[in-house]
């Protein structure tokens, strides 16, 4: 492949709908090179302010192929103060317009979960750590889009306004208990989607009927017809375990299907696991608008967990952004959805067998192979 970069025109081309936070006619750098400079730094192993004008310096005539760069490399005082100014719902627009391009139709499973950047916190100011909630392509293995908790709210209040900007008609959305809510039922399925959601104690009377469902089916044996069943089984050397899946259709007699939009099935798993011959089991409960197709329940249940193992834990440990301090005004937020770009370009890489960590290594020493995750954009 051509070493030309000029292919990530698609990328720039959103990136210059954004809003340039600064007073005009006062800027020594374009806001476009900034912020495509810093995005490419990141997907190749740059996780601070710093570092980010180290490789822009290291690799200033490769960026000069394809961008302006009027005044050089910006100095990392300069990407702090734009990133903390510039409008994260801007930014987050962008991105998701971007991903749209990039994945195409979207099918399957959406996860929805928040995760906390532990450290993006200041006490000095009494600012807490910021909590982003994302959207996860199961199928497509993509961030969709992200939105940050209210620092007096939580998850119930940032879940609708992620749905308010993706696309979700003819996918499932799952959402732990948290996200639990008439609402954000009602929600999907006037987007023409379809909706998972775990049982907690937070709902608690629904929690309690669905058990007892549950229980009385299981006293005679599953033997109505309206029940539907799926097994699945994985065995290590020393760990086996087995997911038994349940779903009932809902009729009238069950008193809660008036209160929630579209609600067409309860689900069960019961998970027993062994470890060095120890055993435990689990139950856990479930609604759903989806068919009643226990196959189905199930590989909705076990997608969503992608959003905390292909995700969350790849940005823990791939970029480190629990150890990241980065904290000032919008500054957390707008790098935590550069990271979300960056995880993106990575995963289009089907072909390299290595973690997130090492191909962004590979890409900040190799220049070809980040002309090709950049061509993926």
């Amino acid at each position: 492949m051509s070493d030309d970069p000029t292919n990530t025109k698609s990328l720039i081309e959103h990136i210059s709908i954004i809003a340039d936070p600064r007073v005009t006619g006062r800027c020594n750098h374009l806001l476009v090179d900034i912020i495509v400079l810093a995005i490419t730094a990141i997907l190749c192993g740059a996780d601070d302010w710093n570092s980010i004008e180290g490789f822009g310096k290291a690799k200033q005539e490769w960026f000069r192929r394809f961008l302006q760069l009027p005044s050089g490399i910006p100095s990392h005082d300069t990407f702090r103060r734009v990133f903390a100014r510039i409008s994260p719902s801007d930014f987050q627009e962008c991105f998701i317009e971007w991903v749209r391009d990039v994945a195409g139709t979207i099918e399957g499973v959406i996860a929805i979960d928040g995760k906390t950047l532990r450290r993006s916190h200041d006490r000095g100011i009494g600012k807490k750590a910021i909590h982003m909630v994302s959207a996860w392509g199961a199928e497509n293995s993509l961030v969709l889009g992200q939105v940050k908790t209210d620092e007096k709210s939580n998850e119930i209040t940032a879940i609708p306004e992620l749905l308010r900007l993706l696309d979700i008609k003819g996918c499932i959305v799952t959402i732990d208990a948290m996200g639990c809510q008439t609402a954000i039922a009602k929600q999907i399925i006037e987007k023409n989607g379809d909706y998972v959601l775990a049982l907690k104690g937070n709902q608690s009377g629904l929690h309690e009927a669905v058990a007892a469902v549950f229980e009385e089916a299981d006293s005679v044996g599953y033997k109505d017809s309206s029940v539907d069943y799926f097994e699945t089984s994985e065995r290590s050397r020393n760990r086996a375990e087995t997911r038994r899946h349940w779903t009932i259709k809902c009729d009238d007699s069950f008193g809660h299907k008036k209160r929630w939009e579209g609600l067409n099935i309860i689900g069960m798993v019961e998970c027993e696991r062994t470890l060095n011959d120890t055993t435990t089991i689990e139950y856990r409960y479930y609604i759903g608008s989806i068919e009643n197709n226990a196959q189905l329940f199930g590989k909705s249940v076990r997608d969503h967990w992608g959003i905390e193992n292909k995700l969350h834990w790849r940005l823990d440990m791939g970029f480190r952004e629990d150890e990241s301090r980065i904290r000032k005004e919008h500054s957390a937020e707008n790098f935590a959805v550069m990271r979300h770009f960056a995880i993106n370009l990575l995963k289009q890489d089907k072909l390299t067998k290595l973690g997130v960590k090492n191909k962004r290594l590979k890409a900040g020493w190799d220049d070809d192979y980040r002309v090709n995750l950049l061509l993926s954009a």
